[in-house]
């Protein structure tokens, strides 16, 4: 049994206020053509297929294109998607059954009534049965009506409702079972504070979205969604494969990629990460200006200029934008202290003039005098 393992589309993301629609649309036909090539019995999206819990038009046009563009590379493979917690679960969640028939299966709410129980699709090949256990991201509310009582549900854990959910599965695990989830898993004993996380993910306050990865030792596989770089929980055979394509500054230099993953028979399995190439790498840049200016690029840059003498900071940007059109950002690595503390004055003696010179630092004859002007012509209207 074959399957592609991905998550974390976040279509309608944006990086620094930049469409990355087109990049999608780049990797996204990767996905495709390797689809193609290698003939997965199932494809499972684990979660995030939106940035946003309301999509743009535009997002859901691109994801029902490659929704469709993928059903028809591989018509005979199983597509199970699930929310994240970016979703609007009930958004995904629309047209379920109707869905289900054509080989399609967007989940988007978890088990939240006592007769209810996670999703499972069984899938057949020479070795018997695979179970996908497909459970979309989980709140704590979710489980108030399953718990014993409401008030327990109410008050439990993240920790506490995931565990709840899974262990009142029967699984069979003399059969091979795999769970697709996006929810924030860490090995048993290691501080959540401690897992590098992306910019673009939502980082809650004292990590108390983090759950026990122990919960996952009843699968074979573990297709986990959730944390954007590609890493394991624990146990190489549950993982996360990251979001296809860089997606924050703090992504830069990592190799996405899509999970393929054999199951042989009972115990057997395989994985190999097949690479996903970026339109635009995003790349940190550092150096003097005249020497950044010599290797132009059409990547997504964020410059760090270690020039210490002062330069005309309009024709800086200028030559910078020029030579890098997708520029994220500009820092200078070397500020003058000066430049902050021009002077001693405190705030409330100081004229509006003498405040703007004040922070700026360094204004040339001409540069203060147009300043002047400005701030006179501003003032004038305010009276």
């Amino acid at each position: 049994m074959r399957f592609f393992h991905l998550s974390d589309l976040h279509i309608g993301i944006k990086l620094m206020n930049r469409d990355l629609s087109e990049d999608l649309d780049f990797v996204l036909a990767q996905v495709i053509r390797c689809a193609s090539k290698y003939r997965p019995d199932a494809v499972l999206l684990a979660g995030d297929i939106y940035d946003k819990a309301v999509p743009s038009a535009e997002a859901v046009s691109q994801f029902d294109r490659f929704l469709t563009a993928l059903t028809e590379a591989v018509p005979e493979a199983e597509i199970m998607a699930i929310s994240g917690n970016h979703d609007s679960a009930p958004r995904i969640n629309a047209y379920r059954a109707l869905l289900s028939g054509r080989h399609v299966h967007m989940i988007g709410l978890p088990p939240m009534k006592p007769d209810e129980h996670i999703e499972k699709v069984t899938l057949s090949d020479e070795h018997g049965k695979v179970h996908f256990y497909l459970l979309p991201f989980v709140r704590p509310a979710n489980i108030r009506l399953i718990a014993e009582n409401a008030e327990n549900g109410a008050n439990s854990s993240y920790n506490e409702a995931v565990s709840k959910l899974i262990g009142r599965e029967a699984v069979d695990e003399s059969e091979r079972n795999v769970l697709v989830s996006h929810q924030f898993y860490i090995p048993s004993g290691e501080d959540a504070a401690k897992i590098p996380r992306a910019e673009s993910e939502i980082v809650t306050v004292g990590n108390i979205d983090a759950v026990d990865a122990a919960v996952l030792k009843r699968f074979d596989y573990a297709a986990l969604g959730h944390i954007h770089r590609p890493m394991n929980a624990g146990d190489d055979r549950h993982r996360y494969s990251g979001t296809p394509l860089a997606m924050s500054v703090s992504e830069a230099g990592q190799e996405k990629g899509i999970v393929m993953v054999d199951l042989g028979k009972k115990g057997e399995i395989r994985t190999e990460v097949l690479p996903l190439r970026p339109l635009r790498r995003i790349r940190l840049l550092e150096g003097r200006l005249e020497e950044l200016l010599k290797e132009p690029s059409e990547d997504y840059v964020r410059v760090t200029l270690t020039d210490t003498e002062e330069f005309d900071a309009f024709d800086m940007q200028e030559r910078l934008r020029l030579a890098f059109p997708n520029l994220l950002e500009i820092r200078r690595a070397v500020m003058k202290r000066s430049d902050y503390t021009v002077s001693s004055e405190r705030p409330s003696e100081m004229s509006a003039y003498e405040l703007c010179a004040s922070f700026l630092g360094g204004l040339t004859e001409e540069e203060a005098k147009v300043m002047k002007e400005v701030i006179d012509e501003a003032e004038e209207v305010r009276v």
